[in-house]
């Protein structure tokens, strides 16, 4: 990481430093994670690495604006590839995590045929790979781990799932790990673990008030589906925990490059502290922060409170033009017409008896420049209430080097989008006009 004087996050000599093998792209939902870190694995490409983005985004966007049909579980190499000037060796691959393809893979990799077999065809397992809290997350720091493993990319860019709270990245090991070592699996465990009729014996006299209970609630097949889960699971559940903890390490190895992003909003900017004070709890590298969709101008020396001043200056001088303006120059008829009395005040003789269906008059220059005045006053209170936002962020962690990328008219849709996404991480500082 490089840091202006400015404390500007330098992205470019993170993304070609050899020794960065990981960026992880973290923050809460709806903040442009993925558009970052497809654009970070883009530009980490086009300068001569070779990328892998794993992405948790199931919108078809990203893909197609990278020019592949689809993701799946296996990376897809993206072509097209614009490496600039001296690079070589560049290539881009992108992948979206298949979270019960990915679990699926772990009990084939740690278990017997037959074993894996009876895993993966019972119904509990079925449900906890496809739905268990926290099951996400985790199925992403696993398939980080085997990319790495793997030692075929230079650089992986991994796009956090799109949790409620940007701390579930971290948290989901000891969750899902706390759950296959609780109380409760290990005593639906203990009959396997005796096995034949002493263990049915166990169960029968031993839990059987417990396993009455359970079987009220949770219904005696769904209770009897957990045990044989858990009976077939038993010599693979030591291995979750181990595997977590390796990627934990890998997290917090030198390597690693976490980058917090955030738009520059209250809550987002809330969550993004909280994460930032979490990374430094655990001892893990955080290159800075990326602030999405920051709001500029090109006319920033008009203040708002000017536009709003010269708006309603421009509005009373029309309102005063439109009640005389019309009449000057014009002779004055000797006898008023009988349906004066009916004309709408301010209305000049040649417009009393107008057709009231007709067109209105197309408004005035003066009319659509107080318009434009008052937009340029709310985007100046815009860029007000951001710059107040962010400046609350720095004060507290002013140690977190930040780069700003300016908000965009719409979504990004190629390569060339992602591109000119990538080169505005790059050149930082505070947008204008955006």
């Amino acid at each position: 990481m490089t840091l202006t004087p400015e404390g500007t996050l330098d992205v470019d000599p993170l993304l070609d430093d050899p020794q960065t093998r990981i960026v992880v792209c973290c923050g809460s939902g709806g903040v442009g994670k993925t558009t970052t870190a497809a654009a970070l694995g883009l530009r980490a490409a086009e300068r001569g690495r070779k990328v892998v983005v794993l992405t948790i985004d199931p919108a078809r966007r990203l893909a197609q604006s990278m020019g592949i049909d689809s993701l799946d579980n296996t990376p897809r190499r993206v072509k097209d590839i614009a490496t600039v000037e001296g690079a070589e060796g560049g290539e881009l691959h992108a992948m979206m995590l298949d979270m019960k393809r990915t679990f699926d893979e772990i009990v084939e990799a740690h278990a017997d045929e037959e074993r894996a077999k009876a895993i993966l065809n019972n119904p509990f397992y079925q449900s906890l790979s496809a739905g268990f809290a926290g099951t996400q997350e985790y199925m992403a720091m696993e398939k980080l781990g085997q990319l790495r493993s793997r030692d075929e990319w230079d650089l992986i860019v991994v796009d956090t799932p799109p949790s409620r709270s940007a701390l579930d990245f971290l948290d989901a090991p000891q969750r899902l790990g706390s759950f296959l070592d609780g109380k409760l699996i290990r005593l639906l465990m203990a009959p396997a673990k005796i096995g034949g009729r002493a263990g049915m014996k166990f169960l029968n006299v031993g839990m059987s008030m417990m396993t009455g209970t359970l079987g009220k609630l949770l219904g005696g097949q769904l209770l009897r589906d957990v045990q044989t889960f858990v009976a077939a699971m038993d010599t693979t559940f030591g291995g979750f925990r181990t595997r977590a903890d390796a990627t934990y390490k890998l997290l917090q190895a030198p390597g690693t490059a976490f980058l917090v992003v955030a738009a520059p909003e209250r809550d987002a900017l809330r969550e993004a502290a909280y994460f930032v004070e979490r990374l430094a709890a655990e001892k893990m590298p955080l290159a800075g922060l990326v602030l999405n969709r920051v709001h500029g101008s090109g006319a920033s020396r008009l203040s708002a409170e000017r536009a709003l001043a010269a708006a309603e200056n421009l509005d009373e001088r029309r309102i005063v033009d439109q009640t005389g303006g019309k009449e000057e120059g014009r002779a004055t008829p000797e006898a008023p017409p009988e349906s004066s009395s009916e004309a709408p005040f301010g209305a000049s003789p040649e417009t009393s008896g107008a057709d009231p269906t007709a067109e209105p008059d197309e408004p005035g220059i003066e009319q659509l420049t107080a318009g434009l005045l008052r937009l340029h006053a709310e985007r100046m209170q815009m860029v007000a209430r951001e710059q107040r936002t962010r400046d609350r962020f720095t004060a507290l962690h002013p140690e977190v080097a930040v780069t700003e990328v300016a908000a965009l008219p719409g979504d990004v849709h190629d390569l060339t989008g992602l591109r000119d996404i990538g080169e505005r991480l790059a050149a930082g500082g505070t947008p204008a006009g955006a």
